[in-house]
């Protein structure tokens, strides 16, 4: 047998993986053959069956089995999972699946966390690292025993000198108990706070003062010829000082010695590090103030008072409202009246030691006089609305936490800086660099930092670090190798995108050097620039030449091209779909005629608008826009018009779009407390009267959300069935019909249809209630039907369904209309949104707004709208963009797809590259014109795309 057929059988004896029969969700019962050790690629109209196929059957099935090789007793804890519906799966390997939704919210999880790189900086960093003291910025100092005696010698020999073992240091008490054990241990001296004191009998210090205590061990002239007498005297000392002494000499002049790492001029002493002491998740790292987040929240004046020109009693002071009878509003005009002053006087025109005493409070009595009994008054002292809010701040009601986090602010912790860590684990050192600066490097920076390392650091580090260095280097090469060199190390992981997330867990595996495997993974290309996708690319090609088996649901036509097999999955959506369309390597697949073949083949394609919208002339404009790595842009964004943002991932797309313009717009029109990051002025705010963003963040995060109650419509249903004479004879109102309130809802599974099963050490499984069977309505809910439908009925129908069976019901009608132009006719009205992906949960979000009256003056901004779509849904939803811009309203698309960019009416184009050397508005202007502009890599690949 060739070494070939060898390869393509591998160990399993399977050259295929063998699915017979999957009718899992909408497959038609299907038998696939997937080539082993391939890279292939699963393509397919939204709503297809590409998951369904990919993560519900396959890797379902791999999961299943994996379990089934636990003992009987370990499955006893875990539980069984269910089987999915297939017949068989043949030739199935171990499974990993790398999805795009399980981006961890903690944030204290981060990008050098995640990727293993700050653990291993953390080992380097405490085996490897010199320390220098945060008070004199000297290198701090470790001696031995004889090392400490020589010096006393070579520097005091003949002078008198004392020696002292420090015991306090700089703490408040009376200390009795302390001077007592002094002189049991032999020892009548002390120096208290400088000067030298006998020990007497009672003897105690001001118990609220700060104290320095030493013991005097002894008072000696040190002799070379007399070693043995100085060796017990500093023996002694160390060992009372716990591996700290110190010295005095003639002049009163005190210096350190220490078996710790010791500053000699200032005495401070830091303990060994260990990899802990840089880890901002333990308590022996973490800065104490913000316990490692880097942050703190923090109440301050200008949250509760968002506008000055008010006066308290119109509603100045947000927490307490406008004037009311209340005993707070009395005391604050009593303390008004003392400053000569009232509750009507705008804000800012009040003196502002009032301000002061009303914010923080005061120890002064305030008599407010007494309602019930008339000419006596009541003496309290007033404690301030900002103290009374912190002191809320530790409610054990949820409704007052969640009130005072209203006036919450974030602000980067004063302590350490942001950097999250102990002042003294920022003074151990590598080649001049702390960890934390390192952390603050991209990925690039941080791979050019290690490079000839070995040169500039000492034989000692070179000896320990070696190995160390090899593993840091091979995790940035992995993350290099799939485009993420703009990515720092303390980037928190919840800020990533998902296909940021999901590259940066293909680094990781990639990193195993794992053999055998079958990797199944969702649209890793999202979020990434044509220039990246290259490098993508090629790292499933090295997994895939490892000896793995890579399957990728996927939407990309590099992808696709590149790919060793190509699975088509349709003709349609929903029940339109699941069956196989076409499938063969990239030249065969080509030739057989399906929707994704005639795209790629370019049979059809996205038209080019035959002319550009002139706008209205009209600008929004930011100016000067410097935050994270902007480089003091500015935005000029013409209004009436499709526009796109581009650039390489990490340019600042969304520091520039999410997090300075929507910020400001969101501030400006709905009083929004999200401070943007730092910009210098804002123009043509008057130009627009309402701003929209459309974003991939979850519908909801339980079973209970869905796009019926997300869109408003299941109200109008609820309404309409109430109207059915059989649901006015029972006395049935709208409520019966909901399934979150107690009446109509099956009390079982409290209307959610499912009940969530808690699970030791695995995520917890959702099980559909055995009551209802799923249904999430009670028997005599149910009755009620419309058209022969019952509520239950109407949340199972696809949106397709709905669109014929609303027909005659306008209300309901256009939002179901909205669903379906967006590309949804698949999903169905009652849908759990945790099952929704990001990107269609998205477009019910676009749906919700788009079934709303628009003003013709409303900016919508979206984020990679075409995420998890096909190239003929793309053509669908750019129908829908197009109407809203021909209506006068403008679209704010951040994308990287070409199909959208190329039919936009304006790009602005951020770069060169990512991090550090992008945030700069490098072109601007018709896709022709930025087509023109070298150094633009948009540019570069819109050329070829406008051919």
């Amino acid at each position: 047998m060739s070494e070939k057929q060898l390869n393509d059988i591998d160990l399993t004896g399977y050259e295929q993986i063998e699915v017979l029969g999957a009718r899992e969700h909408n497959l038609k019962n299907i038998d696939v053959n997937i080539p082993r050790n391939k890279l292939v690629v699963i393509t397919g109209i939204s709503g297809s069956g590409k998951s369904s196929l990919a993560f519900d059957t396959i890797y379902a099935e791999g999961q299943r089995r994996y379990m089934e090789s636990f003992s009987s007793y370990a499955r006893s804890f875990i539980g069984d999972m269910e089987r999915p519906d297939v017949d068989k799966i043949n030739g199935l390997s171990p499974v990993i699946s790398i999805e795009q939704k399980t981006t961890s919210k903690n944030p204290r999880s981060t990008v050098g966390t995640t990727t293993e790189i700050y653990d291993f900086l953390r080992l380097l960093f405490a085996r490897a690292s010199e320390a220098f003291s945060y008070i004199s910025g000297d290198k701090m100092v470790k001696q031995t025993q004889d090392q400490i005696i020589d010096q006393i010698l070579q520097q005091f020999e003949g002078q008198k000198i004392t020696l002292l073992a420090p015991l306090v240091k700089g703490r408040k008490g009376h200390y009795r108990e302390l001077f007592v054990q002094i002189a049991k241990l032999g020892y009548n001296k002390v120096r208290v706070d400088g000067e030298i004191l006998e020990i007497n009998p009672k003897m105690q210090l001001d118990r609220y003062k700060i104290h320095d205590i030493e013991v005097v061990i002894d008072r000696i002239v040190p002799k070379s010829e007399d070693r043995y007498r100085l060796n017990q005297s500093v023996s002694t000392a160390l060992k009372q000082g716990k591996g700290s002494m110190m010295l005095l000499d003639t002049k009163d002049k005190t210096q350190y010695f220490s078996q710790n790492l010791t500053d000699p001029k200032s005495g401070i002493s830091y303990e060994d590090p260990s990899p802990n002491s840089f880890s901002f998740n333990s308590p022996y790292g973490a800065c104490p103030t913000c316990n490692g987040l880097g942050t703190i929240e923090e109440i301050t004046e200008d949250s509760i008072i968002p506008d000055k020109t008010l006066s308290i009693s119109r509603g100045g002071i947000a927490p307490l409202g406008e004037y009311r009878d209340l005993w707070i509003f009395k005391q604050i005009e009593i303390i008004l009246k003392s400053f000569k002053s009232n509750i009507s006087t705008p804000i800012d025109k009040l003196p502002p030691e009032a301000l002061k005493t009303i914010l923080y409070g005061s120890e002064d009595p305030v008599a407010v006089p007494s309602k019930k009994y008339p000419g006596t008054e009541w003496n309290t002292t007033f404690e301030g609305v900002i103290t009374f809010l912190k002191r809320q701040q530790d409610s054990d009601n949820d409704k007052i936490q969640e009130w005072v986090r209203d006036f919450l602010v974030i602000k980067t912790c004063p302590d350490c800086g942001g950097l999250r860590l102990k002042k003294e684990s920022l003074h151990f050192k590598i080649d001049n660099k702390n960890i934390a600066q390192l952390a603050e490097m991209d990925i690039r920076e941080i791979g050019e930092w290690f490079e000839n390392l070995e040169s500039r650091i000492s034989d000692r580090q070179n000896t320990i670090a070696r190995e160390i260095l090899k593993e840091i280097r091979k995790r940035i090469g992995f993350l290099l190798g799939i485009g993420l060199d703009y990515l720092t190390l303390n980037r928190p992981l919840r800020t990533l995108s998902g296909g940021e997330s999901q590259r940066i867990r293909l680094a990781t595996q990639i990193g195993t050097q794992l053999v055998g495997v079958l990797y199944i993974m969702d649209e890793p290309s999202i979020g990434l620039h044509q220039r990246d996708n290259v490098k993508l690319i090629q790292a499933l090609k090295d997994l895939r030449d490892l000896g793995n088996t890579v399957l990728v649901v996927e939407h990309d036509k590099d992808m696709m091209l590149e790919s060793d097999y190509i699975l088509d999955i349709g003709p349609g959506a929903g029940r339109h779909g699941g069956s196989i369309v076409g499938k063969g390597t990239p030249e065969e697949f080509l030739v057989n005629r399906s929707t994704t073949s005639d795209y790629l083949s370019g049979r059809s394609n996205i038209e080019i608008p035959k002319e550009r919208r002139k706008g209205n002339g009209k600008a929004l404009i930011i100016k000067g826009a410097t935050g994270h790595n902007l480089k003091n842009v500015t935005l000029k964004l013409p209004l009436g018009k499709m526009l796109s943002i581009t650039g390489v991932s990490g340019s600042g797309k969304s520091s520039l779009i999410h997090e300075t313009l929507f910020p400001i717009l969101n501030r400006h029109f709905y009083n929004s407390k999200r401070e943007p990051l730092p910009y210098k002025a804002v123009e043509g705010l008057e130009f627009i009267d309402k701003v929209i963003e459309v974003d991939q963040s979850p519908i909801g995060r339980t079973p209970r959300s869905n796009p019926a109650t997300y869109t408003g419509m299941f109200s109008d249903i609820r309404t309409l069935f109430a109207e059915l004479p059989e649901a006015k004879i029972r006395g049935y109102k709208p409520g019966r019909f909901s399934f979150n309130v107690k009446g109509g809802r099956c009390e079982d599974c409290e209307g959610a249809g499912m009940k969530k099963i808690e699970m030791e050490f695995l995520p917890d499984v959702h099980v559909a209630c055995e009551t209802c069977k799923g249904k999430r309505f009670n028997r005599e809910t149910l009755e009620v039907r419309f058209k022969g439908k019952s509520i239950a009925d109407i949340l199972d129908m696809t949106v397709e369904q709905a669109l014929e069976f609303f027909e005659f019901q306008p209300k309901i009608f256009r939002k179901v209309q909205t669903l379906f132009d967006v590309g949804l006719g698949y999903i169905t009205l009652g849908q759990h949104a945790t099952t929704l992906s990001g990107g269609e949960a998205q477009r019910v979000k676009l749906a919700e707004e788009l079934s709303k009256k628009d003003t013709g003056k409303t900016l919508y901004i979206l984020d990679e709208p075409t995420t998890g779509l096909h190239f003929q849904d793309i053509q669908k939803l750019l129908e829908v963009l197009q109407k809203l811009a021909d209506k006068g309203n403008s679209v704010l698309i951040i994308e990287h797809n070409l199909d959208v960019i190329k039919v936009s009416d304006h790009i602005i184009d951020l770069g060169p590259e990512g991090g550090n050397k992008g945030g700069q508005i490098i072109a601007e202007g018709t896709p022709e014109q930025v087509s023109k502009v070298k150094g633009s890599y948009t540019g570069f690949f819109l050329k070829e795309e406008l051919k």
